[in-house]
């Protein structure tokens, strides 16, 4: 367990982090466009192949303190920022073979760059494809959900009829959450039945793994919040700007977002509600 920090010490993190990254990001950029000008501020001899370097190595560095900001893994973190680095590095050479170096230097940092994407790939099935936070399960059931991205959700109507869609899964101890929209298909279905099967999938929905019986329960206040922001963390682009984005654009047809536990059916009685939680804090009643 990491030491919690003030509010002020994380912004504070958070934010010279974000600055420095992107303006070492800028700088990169810069020495890749125009070399003579950045030899010309910080005054230094203009020499265009290794200011070009520099700013390979500076757009590098850049990335990696930016991805650090919302990824979880170090070494997929590491990687990618190498891959970046090396990559614009070896087109460096490429276009610089005027001013000197050789084609078998561009031949080797490009082969470095490819053994460099496969090792970045391999870390990515590692993780199951997942780069942002993740917590612990402590308990069986959710242990294979820590990094799984999508499951296949089914809800029922009243006269029993099943309905599936595909969601994202956040798992945090022995809780797991998701989200959805207010006036969605399967939110409306939850509402008269809160009895669901679920199981691992495939971003399209194909399952991949056996259902299982739970129930879900609306969530509100702080324990709505915290879904949010641990969807968030998992799913830095996806739920950190994608899905806010189209919640944003859509509630006027759609409604506000919820968000949702799931709840295995042994932590569930018969109703659909949580084992040793008050009824008055189920949305369902």
């Amino acid at each position: 367990m990491m030491n919690r920090l003030s509010a002020l010490a994380r912004v504070y993190l958070v934010a010279v982090t974000a600055l420095v990254g992107t303006a070492t990001v800028g700088i990169g950029i810069w020495c890749l466009i125009d070399p003579t000008s950045f030899a010309d501020v910080v005054q230094f001899h203009a020499h265009q192949h290794f200011l070009h370097d520099v700013g390979a190595s500076q757009l590098g560095l850049g990335v990696t303190l930016l991805l650090a900001l919302i990824w979880g893994d170090a070494l997929a973190t590491a990687l990618a920022g190498f891959v970046v680095a090396n990559s614009v590095h070896t087109v460096n050479h490429v276009m610089d073979l005027d001013l000197g170096g050789s084609v078998g230097q561009a031949w080797l940092l490009g082969a470095v760059s490819v053994m460099l994407v496969v090792a970045f790939v391999l870390r990515l099935r590692q993780l199951g494809y997942v780069l942002g936070s993740v917590t612990t399960a402590t308990t069986q059931t959710w242990a294979p959900f820590v990094r799984q991205k999508t499951i296949r959700l089914t809800t029922f109507r009243k006269d029993g009829a099943a309905g599936s869609t595909p969601v994202s899964i956040v798992v945090d101890g022995n809780r797991a959450y998701f989200r959805s929209f207010e006036r969605s298909i399967k939110v409306r279905r939850m509402r008269n039945n809160p009895s669901v099967e679920f199981g691992p999938a495939t971003a399209s929905g194909t399952p991949t793994g056996s259902a299982q019986p739970g129930s879900v329960r609306l969530l509100e206040g702080a324990e709505y919040r915290n879904a949010g922001r641990l969807l968030r963390q998992k799913y830095p682009f996806l739920h950190g700007v994608l899905v806010p984005m189209a919640h944003r654009l859509m509630r006027f047809k759609f409604g506000r977002t919820v968000h949702a536990e799931l709840i295995p059916s042994s932590s569930s009685d018969s109703r659909g509600r949580p084992l040793g939680r008050s009824a008055a804090h189920s949305s369902f009643g």
